[in-house]
């Protein structure tokens, strides 16, 4: 979302632009100083336990970074309601709903550090407890960013503040753990058990008005934790083991690499990347017919793989590619809208694509298998979007142009460093040669130097605004993936996967029909949620059906992320839809229309890859 009122720097903005931007340097560069060390036998001392607390500390701040600039992710209906009144209405509900979350998350963090950390355990020379203190200031800065954005009169203002007074009331029984510790007195019991039944009252209506403001616009982090707070107290569970996951989850280091990745992505959209690799692959290409959509569908797949997020595709090269494909080659309007929509997911099958090194943290799947089994079922998909953009030139007769070997040639050269990277990723990977932190850690300074020092397209004083361009993104991700993994424990806890297993094993009997429906679901669930938080929350329902039915756990992720990608073009809430209303400026109706005969197409793929398991399984056999 836009600002709506310029911001002046102040000295607490500085200061967490500064940690953001330094956590992230040294996260990229402390694993390349590890990997010269091993050289010579050694390596940096705790530097797992460092990199783990930097991506706690950059998974707080980016947080508050981005309640700052009102850019957490959020599904954001709202913005197509006319109703000046209900838009106000429905942004203060949100705003009230994040700020009395914040209040509870920070009173809970306080709890946890206070109880479950050791004072005696150090990260380098520092006490854990006082680096994860950035969770109670932190959400206790995003509560009070929260209240202050919501403008009115006084009453409205003193309604607001009153969302942080009742966090704070409502936190009682973690707040009776600081001061007394688990011997409170029988009165704070009484309190707390009060609460759960109050809880349980409410549960149904609750749960139902939650999910309706994630509609509305609610960051989807704070839907998350409510959702998490809720139903743990209704279940008699400590709520301070929100923060508990939260402190998990923002501390481990298969986590890192989406941190890493997306800064590679920013650094590739923020240079001129984009405009060498579609000269290249025009001058390789432009002289068959249909060779421009064979440059767009590659070009668009190497920029998702890297960001994870087809919004940040369609936005960093939509306007490059709509001119060339409209003005220069001539395409149809119609055509290069729903082209350019369709293909801005089709690279989350790709390594190093950030939702599958997510699938093998959630499932504990070996992420070097899943990019593995991405493969083919990628290609496929790039092919099927080829082919049909071949037909469509051919149909429409598009001229093509002579090719000209010195001008291929040359444009080889120009983007010769950025081709070369995702080959010398797919080495490490594939090799073992390096762990996938260490990969994107490596793919960081290696862009860095080529976009900085060799091409020299992001000038050093230039370096802030692509760290600021990258933070929102990292916030907002990683602050969706802390709270879902609260909500995820309780998920678990409470075996709902395994009663869903078993209910299902009983009522429908063929691995095919489940299949079906689980297509069916996951396309909805693509439509309604960001494919990161669906991953924590949906996916460890579904693991435990794929194991009852017997799918292979390579091939149930690759089912997952295809039909979430496939899902960002589904009507009516699809993402990519959405954003490519607001890249291409064309009513969300027409960009529906033009995305249809794209969406059929991909649909009839995730049939292909749902019921050929070979196609995801074949590669990754060769390797076990």
């Amino acid at each position: 979302m836009k600002q709506t009122e310029k911001e002046k720097y102040s000295v607490l903005w500085k200061i967490e632009d500064v940690f953001c931007w330094v956590s992230l340097l040294f996260l990229a560069v402390i694993p390349v100083i590890d990997i010269a060390a091993r050289l010579f036998g050694t390596g940096v001392l705790n530097s797992a336990g460092i990199q783990a607390h930097l991506l706690l500390v950059l998974g707080i701040v980016s947080g508050m970074i981005c309640t700052r600039k009102k850019e957490h992710l959020s599904i954001a209906i709202v913005q197509y309601i006319k109703n000046e009144k209900a838009k106000y209405v429905i942004s203060l509900t949100s705003n009230l709903l994040s700020a009395f979350i914040c209040t509870m998350t920070a009173w809970c963090s306080a709890s946890f550090i206070y109880i479950g950390l050791s004072p005696w355990q150090m990260i380098g020379f520092i006490p854990d407890q006082i680096i994860a203190l950035v969770m109670p200031l932190g959400y206790l800065v995003m509560a009070v960013r929260f209240a202050r954005s919501i403008t009115g009169k006084i009453p409205v203002k003193i309604l607001a503040w009153a969302a942080i007074v009742l966090g704070t009331l409502l936190s009682f029984p973690v707040i009776s753990k600081i001061i007394w510790g688990f011997d409170s007195p029988d009165w704070a019991w009484n309190i707390n058990d009060t609460l759960v039944i109050i809880a349980n009252y409410i549960k149904i209506p609750a749960v139902i008005i939650i999910i309706a403001s994630a509609f509305l616009g609610a960051p989807l982090f704070v839907v998350m934790g409510a959702l998490s707070f809720l139903l743990i107290q209704s279940s008699y569970g400590e709520i301070d083991v929100v923060s508990n996951q939260i402190y998990t989850a923002l501390t481990q280091s298969n986590i890192i690499p989406i941190a890493l990745f997306t800064l590679v992505g920013f650094f590739l959209s923020e240079s001129k990347a984009g405009e060498r690799l579609v000269l290249t692959f025009k001058s390789l290409f432009s002289w068959i017919p249909g060779g421009m959509i064979i440059a767009t569908v590659i070009i668009c797949a190497f920029f998702t793989s890297f960001t994870g997020a087809s919004g940040v595709t369609i936005l960093a090269l939509g306007g490059l590619l709509y001119t060339i494909l409209t003005e220069k080659s001539k395409y149809p309007e119609k055509f290069t809208v729903g082209l350019l929509t369709s293909v801005g997911g089709i690279g989350l099958l790709f390594p190093p694509s950030l939702p599958l090194i997510l699938v093998g943290a959630a499932t504990m799947t070996n992420t070097i298998h899943l990019f593995a089994g991405g493969i083919i079922p990628g290609i496929i998909l790039v092919l099927a979007m080829i082919f049909f953009g071949i037909a469509a030139s051919v149909n429409n007769k598009i001229p093509v142009e002579k090719f000209e070997i010195r001008k291929a040639l040359s444009s080889l050269k120009v983007s010769m460093w950025e081709i070369l990277l995702p080959v010398l990723l797919v080495a490490g990977f594939f090799t073992g040669i390096l762990s996938t932190l260490e990969i994107g850690a490596a793919a960081v300074v290696y862009i860095f130097i080529i976009e900085v020092c060799v091409n020299r397209d992001i000038p050093f004083k230039d370096l802030p605004k692509v760290f600021s361009k990258a933070i929102p993104i990292i916030g907002g991700v990683l602050s969706i993936l802390a709270l879902s993994q609260a909500l995820s424990y309780y998920i678990i806890d409470t075996q709902v996967p395994q009663q869903l297993a078993a209910w299902m094993a009983s009522t429908i009997q063929s691995k095919y029909v489940f299949l079906l429906l689980l297509n069916l679901a996951l396309l909805v669930v693509g439509c309604l949620m960001d494919i990161f938080s669906a991953i924590v929350v949906v996916l460890p329902l579904i693991v435990p059906l794929g194991q009852a039915y017997g799918i292979d756990p390579v091939h149930l992720g690759i089912i997952f992320v295809i039909n979430l990608e496939v899902g960002f073009l589904t009507p009516p809430v699809g993402m990519n839809l959405f954003l490519a209303t607001y890249r291409f400026k064309k009513p969300f109706l027409e960009i529906c229309k033009y995305v249809v005969p794209f969406l059929l197409v991909q649909l009839a793929i995730v049939l292909l890859v749902t019921y050929i398991p070979a196609l995801s399984t074949w590669i990754p056999s060769l390797l076990r």
